[in-house]
């Protein structure tokens, strides 16, 4: 039997925290910055999963409320991440790299334990297993559309 979805996501949080702690100190060798780089990918794309499959559900579970602030809050971390992206490809200056990663992480401080303890364990209770095994698969192939962008900010960015 495999772990359950929330632990999963969970783990992904995990994944993509230890990432983004690598450009606390600058990233300035080329192995940090391409795990950092890889974090910010990551995290889009675990934004991806949660925006198009995870929430529609769980907003149909009478989630709305708590949906409303994550989406609120994904909002909040794509232009940092975007940020992060063009400090790495040196196309702003990277001494501020630092800076964008804390300030990232302290969003996913607050951001993640509200997932883990409020829509994750709802994820579990309520995500047919047809939807989890593609949420499962869709994680691991780290894919999403191109050009796809948080909810919030469609038609804005």
């Amino acid at each position: 039997m495999h772990a359950a979805l929330s632990e999963v996501l969970e783990r992904d949080h995990l994944r993509i925290d230890a990432g983004i702690e690598r450009g606390h100190a600058g990233a300035t060798d080329e192995a940090d910055r391409r795990e950092l780089a890889a974090a910010v990918e990551a995290l889009r794309h675990h934004i991806y999963v949660e925006e198009e499959l995870l929430f529609p559900r769980l907003r149909e579970a009478g989630m709305a409320g708590p949906i409303m602030v994550m989406l609120r809050e994904h909002a909040q971390m794509w232009p940092i991440l975007d940020l992060i992206d063009e400090q790495l490809a040196g196309e702003v200056p990277a001494d501020r790299l630092p800076k964008s990663c804390r300030q990232l992480t302290v969003l996913l401080q607050h951001h993640n334990p509200k997932e883990e303890r409020i829509l994750y364990p709802e994820a579990d209770a309520v995500i047919a297993e047809a939807l989890d095994e593609e949420i499962r698969m869709i994680l691991v192939s780290q894919s999403r559309l191109e050009g796809w962008v948080c909810r919030n900010l469609r038609g804005i960015a």
